[in-house]
């Protein structure tokens, strides 16, 4: 199971008590937003794509969309997202519960800069009821992140302090 991964992951790092675990649903931004009681905008969602035959991750801010000249400045291509059949397969999570953390081997993962303006953001745990609250520096060290990105639009660029 994709949520015991990651908790055992983050075991190792003194973490796994800081996993929240819901009885509702937080498989999208809106759902986990209201599990969390926080602002859609802090949900540090993961969107999978296929470039060049490789799945990629993109974490972004939950009010961040894909801006389709961006993503094709960066990548060279069009974004495709993965299909909900490849998601698990490819990257290691199921859809809902999609996370930078304990995924396959090859998968690469970005963090995109509309995630900058918070101090703290909560991703997913590999299932979809799960999240942890991680500062920036934090969902760096543990996502194994290749680089920062830019290629979402329609996020406010204001820094949000909580």
């Amino acid at each position: 199971m994709s949520l015991e991964r990651v908790k055992a992951y983050f075991r190792t790092y003194g973490m796994d008590e800081r996993i929240q675990e819901f009885d509702v649903s937080s498989a999208t931004v809106d759902l986990a937003a209201s599990a969390l009681h926080c602002e859609p905008q802090r949900i540090a969602k993961t969107l999978s794509f296929m470039v060049e035959e490789q799945a990629v991750l993109i974490v972004a801010a939950g009010d961040g969309k894909i801006d389709n000249s961006k993503y094709k400045a960066k990548f060279g291509k069009k974004a495709k997202m993965l299909s909900l059949d490849e998601v698990e397969t490819l990257v290691g999570h199921a859809v809902g519960g999609v996370c930078p953390f304990v995924v396959n081997e090859d998968v690469k993962v970005y963090l995109d800069v509309s995630l900058k303006r918070f101090d703290t953001v909560f991703p997913a745990c590999g299932s979809s009821n799960s999240a942890i609250e991680l500062t920036i520096p934090e969902l760096e060290k543990h996502s194994g992140y290749v680089e920062w990105v830019d290629v979402c639009k329609g996020y406010e660029t204001v820094k949000i302090v909580v």
